[in-house]
């Protein structure tokens, strides 16, 4: 166990040196991060608050909110402390505890991105059989599947990373411990770690995009049968928001983890990262209720009840 590792701490090198950008994006980070909360925790206060939102679809979307929200405060807290101290020092366990946390929750955002994408398979290509189908014990099973099998993923990550040996640098070039940036440090031989990371990190995307891909592939044979104009905009209006979703969330994902760590340049792996650590939580939210009547609503109606609400409380 003393020769594993000789490193107890890590230090983050975080997003910049620049002082002058410290306090800009310190800002532009605070504001991205009420937006997230707001959006996110809104959302699922919506879902909870009006019984038309209780159906299989926004019981996957609450979901989803709750990752987003959770996946950003694991990241987004840490970035901006980093950049109002000089200090930017983390521990060994909290370098592992933020890495299983942030690769856990990437990984039930995976998987529901899936889920959400059968639920539209069968709204739309078995409307008459959705009940049965998405029925509330197949829904809670899915969910849980997500977060097991991501969580259970995210143990082999941290536990393959820091087994590592970890005995020339602690320097992090990167403003979060994430594996590839934390991998690179390593002395020791990290060909047997990268190609568990590629091979994994490739079956679980691949794995989504294929129930992905065959649920719209079903969906538009559908929609193309369809007669009513009506329906090929409602059809299509609902897999807008979820192709948006899906096209931000794998492109970055393949771009960060799906190449050898000698491969990464950190500066962009830096902005890659913050777009899918903490803009790709806030947009979420947007993504899904801009366009969705039936978010908005929910939240008129929640609004309505508050102001009515307060002259009696007054």
């Amino acid at each position: 166990m003393g020769n594993r590792t000789e490193v107890t701490e890590f230090l983050l090198l975080g997003l910049t040196n620049d002082p002058h950008l410290r306090v800009p994006l310190f800002m532009t980070f605070l504001l991205i991060y009420t937006l997230t909360v707001v959006g996110n925790l809104g959302m699922i206060l919506l879902i909870l608050l009006d019984s038309r939102l209780h159906t299989p679809m926004y019981y996957f979307l609450g979901n989803l909110s709750l990752v987003d929200f959770c996946s950003s405060s694991t990241v987004t807290p840490t970035v901006m402390a980093g950049l109002l101290v000089a200090d930017k020092v983390i521990s060994y366990n909290a370098c592992a505890a933020q890495m299983f946390l942030f690769a856990g929750l990437v990984g039930v955002e995976n998987y529901l991105l899936a889920s959400m994408a059968y639920d539209r398979y069968a709204a739309v290509c078995k409307p008459l059989r959705y009940t049965t189908t998405m029925r509330t014990s197949v829904c809670a099973g899915l969910v849980i599947g997500c977060y097991v099998c991501s969580f259970l993923n995210a143990c082999i990550h941290v536990g393959d990373t820091f087994s590592l040996s970890f005995c020339s640098s602690n320097i992090i070039h990167h403003f979060f411990c994430d594996v590839p940036p934390v991998m690179a440090l390593s002395c020791s031989d990290k060909h047997v770690s990268e190609l568990v990371l590629v091979y994994l990190v490739s079956f679980h995307i691949f794995f989504a995009i294929v129930v992905i891909s065959t649920s719209y592939i079903f969906i538009f044979g559908t929609i193309l049968r369809m007669h009513s104009a009506a329906g090929h905009r409602k059809a299509l209006s609902t897999c807008a928001s979820h192709f948006t979703a899906v096209s931000i969330f794998y492109g970055t994902t393949i771009f960060m983890y799906l190449q050898p760590s000698s491969s990464h340049s950190m500066d962009t792996d830096k902005i890659a990262s913050v777009f899918y650590t903490m803009v790709i939580p806030m947009l979420n939210p947007m993504v899904y209720s801009l366009r969705n009547k039936e978010v908005k609503s929910a939240f008129l109606k929640v609004r309505s009840a508050f102001i009515s609400w307060r002259p009696n409380k007054v």
